[in-house]
């Protein structure tokens, strides 16, 4: 099984159009388009009944202490966690992929609460939900996709894996608000295949993602 696109190169640095910060002279982030990439698949194996899509970055920093603080950089020594930014289940394998820009196409404030997405398919929360919490003006419920925006004084590149499953299943058996983790539990037992391509991006002009 292979995922494609003709948004992303794999190993390589994500253009800005796909992120939701971009690099900001003054501030050291604006808000990007947040367009989400081009994906197809091909070579799907025998017995796939639905596809599975998820987007996290394991490169988050494990405190926020540091983080967008001026004269202060968050150090690579900082152990890191999963940030997931897309959570798609119930993808029809016949579909030809999606098209750029198709179920995100701006920075929504408060998170997009119904966000496109293939016909059948259904979009979980992604982890602003949590990280916007307390902030009044974007605080909300955020589905479907919201693109990178690494801390702006990280002392490393972030890894942005868009990997897509295959599985046995008709239906993901989520519901609700669900979440990454909550999707990767339920699929567990019932993976035919995966495939990946893993983007770069640094809003840090010192650590530029290349």
């Amino acid at each position: 099984m292979k995922l494609v696109s003709d948004s992303l190169t794999d190993q390589a640095p994500i253009a800005p159009e796909y992120a939701f910060g971009i690099p900001d002279e003054r501030h050291g982030m604006a808000l990007g388009s947040n367009r989400n990439p081009h994906l197809a698949w091909e070579e799907l194996p025998p017995g796939t009944r639905t596809l599975v899509l998820i987007c996290y970055d394991p490169d988050v920093p494990s405190r926020i202490d540091e983080v967008n603080q001026p004269g202060k950089t968050v150090p690579a020594s900082l152990p890191r966690v999963d940030f997931f930014h897309w959570v798609m289940v119930d993808i029809n394998p016949s579909l030809p992929g999606i098209p750029a820009g198709k179920c995100s196409a701006a920075v929504t404030p408060g998170g997009k609460r119904t966000p496109n997405c293939p016909e059948g398919s259904r979009q979980g929360l992604n982890d602003y939900t949590t990280f916007m919490a307390g902030d009044e003006r974007m605080a909300g419920l955020y589905y479907g996709y919201d693109g990178p925006c690494p801390p702006w004084n990280d002392e490393i590149v972030h890894h942005y894996n868009f990997v897509l499953y295959a599985t046995d299943l008709e239906r993901c058996p989520v519901e609700g608000d669900f979440s990454g983790a909550d999707v990767l539990a339920a699929i567990e037992g019932h993976v035919l295949a995966e495939s990946r391509i893993v983007g770069l991006y640094s809003l840090n002009p010192d650590v530029p993602a290349v």
